[in-house]
């Protein structure tokens, strides 16, 4: 295919795409138009094996393709009414899959819309990746603010520790962080919550953040008192995990932390740097 007419047709697909609440999606009979189909009639049978496809891989039809009732301009300068259909990027990508690939339109569509569904899961596992590495580091925090928190009433590293342990007990139903860490393949030289999955090191950090609290508030003192206060609201953050069906120790390890933000910061430093702009004033 000519690089003419591949970016005279990325521009076409462009040009149509809309938007209705954030959320992109095309109109079929403008899709139908690019892809080289002259009836309706036959370009709704692409459609409903595109659906029928939809359907087959565990996703809802009407999730991707919606019925729409619009109104269209004739030559004479009247409108009338026609059957449309909202596509979203994923019922485009696969109405090309199922469309006649010797149309140059339609193998340009294969890859415009492959790519481009390939592009918004990589912005979605960025997002998920940067939520993760922010959970962590909040982690991180509420256990300093904790352990400095215990300091001050009598309890130092050593006991910081087990208290955090038989936390770590209680929030997975009875498992210590040893016990973990071997049912995740975590080393002894790295920490549990680096490889765990961001739900459980939120409820970790939640659960920190409430011993803090009434710690503070209560005056709690002593390794033995602070340890029960602590186990009891990671026992509470359990019970509320539980109602979602969400078992912690039974949550599958993520992929380790340090290493995602090494990925993160490695891909930042190929990213061009921004210029900056005089202004006049």
């Amino acid at each position: 295919m000519e690089i003419k007419i591949i970016n005279q047709l990325h521009v076409c697909f462009e040009e149509v795409a809309r938007k209705e609440d954030d959320i992109e999606f095309w109109y079929a009979r403008d899709i139908q138009k690019l892809l080289g189909y002259n009836e309706w009639r036959n370009f709704v049978l692409v459609i409903n094996k595109a659906a029928q496809t939809c359907q087959n891989s565990g996703h809802a039809i009407g999730d991707h393709f919606v019925d729409v009732n619009k109104m269209v301009s004739l030559g004479s300068g009247s409108q009338r009414e026609v059957d449309d259909i909202k596509l979203t990027r994923y019922a485009c990508y696969l109405i090309a899959q199922n469309g006649d690939s010797k149309k140059n339109e339609i193998a340009f569509a294969q890859t415009y819309f492959a790519v481009q569904t390939r592009k918004q899961e990589i912005i979605e596992q960025r997002i998920a990746e940067l939520e993760r590495l922010e959970a962590r580091e909040k982690l991180s925090q509420s256990e300093k603010q904790l352990s400095g928190i215990l300091f001050e009433r009598g309890v130092d590293s050593q006991g910081f520790a087990r208290i955090r342990s038989k936390g770590d007990q209680a929030l997975f139903g009875g498992n210590t962080t040893q016990k973990m860490k071997e049912k995740l393949g975590v080393s002894e030289s790295r920490a549990l919550a680096d490889f765990l999955p961001t739900i459980t090191i939120k409820a970790k950090d939640f659960a920190n953040e409430i011993t803090s609290f009434n710690t503070t508030r209560d005056n709690i003192r002593g390794e033995q008192q602070i340890t029960q206060e602590h186990v009891k609201n990671n026992t509470t953050v359990r019970e509320a995990l539980k109602q979602s069906n969400i078992y912690p120790e039974s949550l599958p390890r993520a992929e380790d932390v340090k290493k995602i933000g090494r990925k993160i910061q490695s891909e930042n430093k190929k990213l061009p740097k921004t210029t900056k702009v005089l202004s006049d004033e």
